[in-house]
């Protein structure tokens, strides 16, 4: 049972004291690894794993092949001005390799899953000795985990596996008793820039959680290209999170007067606290037509814009 600190309970200066304390205990004089996405969690963790080791941490960006636009150069370039020397690992072809013919929402998580940590972790691992991955589980994952909602890619233990038997080292989480809106307040106090703290949630299976059916590069540019706009348009709104979801079928459109079976794009833009229940923004109609209008005529192959009116539940934040 993991003891919630909510936002009302949180003392930011005392839970940074101790998380920083307990890092440095449980590496004592190793070496501790951590993934950093550029998301909200994996940033607020690399800050308290550089606060807690400095030197001892090794931070490094997986450029899996399924992250936005330009991200990997972005979040390097944010992290370096902050004094954290991020190391960028090209594993997109074991991913994708991973996802080869995979439709299966859960199968595909499964796959994005294994080639994280055991293949690209373990390989890292035992180049650099390193027996720690400090990574951003945070409570809500294991919520839904949990619950058989969704298994998100993060979550172990509550499951019954064992990450030193199963990848040879142990996982450290020190957001995990905290909230989306927790987690925000613990980056403010760490000095990330709000560009980092108060950005948008963003799936552990990044673009992959954003597309139905097979997982290809192809199929993950035209979500990423959606998502430019996307995230464009919608990025004053105020909402909880916002995002492109590629459909399955080819829907039946025109172009040039002629009949053009092409891709289908959802929109989903959300009002929540803590993502354990939602509501689809009010956008106004104009705002929409305009998203509809660009994506369509900007995004190769796209006929068709759609967006999502379901609260969750019974949906859910993200498609897969």
């Amino acid at each position: 049972m993991i003891n919630e600190i909510t936002l009302e309970q949180q003392n930011t200066v005392e839970f940074i004291r101790a998380k920083t304390d307990e890092i440095r205990a449980a590496v004592g004089e190793g070496i501790a690894i951590n993934a950093l996405s550029g998301g909200v969690d994996s940033s607020v963790v690399t800050m308290l794993g550089h606060l807690a080791l400095g030197k001892q941490l090794r931070t490094v960006f997986i450029e899996n092949g399924l992250m936005r636009e330009g991200e990997a150069n972005r979040v390097r370039s944010l992290f370096q001005e902050l004094g954290v020397t991020v190391e960028v690992i090209d594993a997109r072809r074991e991913f994708f390799a991973a996802l080869k013919g995979i439709t299966d929402p859960e199968e595909k998580r499964e796959a994005i899953t294994q080639t994280f940590y055991k293949e690209v972790f373990g390989r890292i691992v035992r180049e650099s000795q390193a027996r720690f991955l400090l990574q951003g589980t945070i409570l809500t994952d294991i919520d839904e985990t949990v619950a058989g909602i969704k298994r998100q890619h993060n979550v172990f233990e509550q499951l019954g596996i064992d990450p030193q038997k199963a990848f040879g080292y142990k996982i450290l989480e020190p957001l995990i008793q905290l909230r989306k809106e927790g987690v925000r307040k613990v980056g403010a106090a760490v000095g990330l820039p709000a560009e980092l703290f108060a950005r948008i949630p963003f799936p552990g299976p990044a673009l992959a959680a954003r597309v139905i059916g097979e997982v290809t590069p192809e199929r993950v540019d035209t979500v990423r290209k959606a998502t430019v706009i996307v995230e464009r348009h919608l990025q004053h709104t105020g909402a909880f999170q916002y995002l492109a979801i590629l459909h399955l079928d080819r829907v039946t459109g025109m172009r040039d007067g002629k009949r053009d079976f092409g891709q289908q794009i959802e929109i989903r833009c959300w009002d929540s606290k803590d993502a354990r229940q939602a509501t689809p923004t009010a956008l106004p109609f104009d705002l929409l037509r305009q998203l509809g209008d660009e994506i369509t005529a900007s995004v190769p192959g796209v006929v068709s814009v759609t967006y999502n009116i379901a609260s969750k539940p019974p949906s859910t934040i993200e498609a897969i």
